[in-house]
C-alpha cells in the first residue's frame, strides 16, 4: 500500500477511536437527546457524519473514476500528507458551522442505528480510497460548495 493511502487510513482510523470514546463517555440514555433545543443530540450528529461521510466516498469515487478515464499517473511522492491538513477550524467547537439542510440528520436514528450507518459510511470512504491506491490523488480537486 502506498505510503501516504496508509497514513490517511491510519489518521482516519485514530480519529474514528477518539469519537468512539466520545460517544461512549456520554450515558446511552442520553444519547438520543437534544443538549439544547438548537443542539444536535450525538445519534443526530452521527447521522450527519455518516450522511456527510457517505457523500463523500460517492464523490471521491466518481472523481477517480473520472481521473482513471484520463489518464491519472502514478503518486511519485511519499512525504506525509497529514501534517499538511489544517484541522484546526474544524475541530474548533466554538465555530458553528451550519450544514446545509441536505446534510441534516432525517432519519431519526437512535445512536446504535446511527454509529452503524457510520461504519457502513467508512466502508464506502475506505473503498473508494484504496481504489486510488498508488495513484496521484492529490491531484483529484473540487471546490468545496
Amino acid at each position: 500500500m502506498h505510503p501516504r493511502i496508509q497514513e490517511v487510513l491510519d489518521y482516519i482510523t485514530a480519529e474514528r477511536t477518539v469519537l468512539r470514546a466520545a460517544v461512549d463517555g456520554v450515558p446511552r440514555d442520553r444519547r438520543q437527546h437534544r443538549p439544547a433545543p438548537e443542539r444536535w443530540s450525538v445519534a443526530e450528529v452521527l447521522e450527519h457524519l455518516a450522511v456527510v461521510e457517505s457523500r463523500v466516498a460517492h464523490l471521491f469515487a466518481m472523481l477517480l473514476a473520472e481521473a482513471r478515464a484520463n489518464g491519472l499517473a502514478a503518486d511519485p511522492e511519499t512525504s506525509p500528507v497529514v501534517p499538511t491538513l489544517d484541522m484546526r477550524y474544524l475541530l474548533d467547537r466554538e465555530n458553528v458551522v451550519v450544514a446545509p439542510e441536505v446534510l441534516h440528520p432525517r432519519a431519526g436514528l437512535d445512536a446504535d442505528a446511527a454509529w452503524s450507518a457510520l461504519e457502513r459510511s467508512r466502508d464506502a470512504l475506505r473503498a473508494a480510497v484504496l481504489a486510488g491506491d498508488g495513484l496521484a490523488l492529490g491531484t483529484i480537486t473540487r471546490p468545496h460548495p
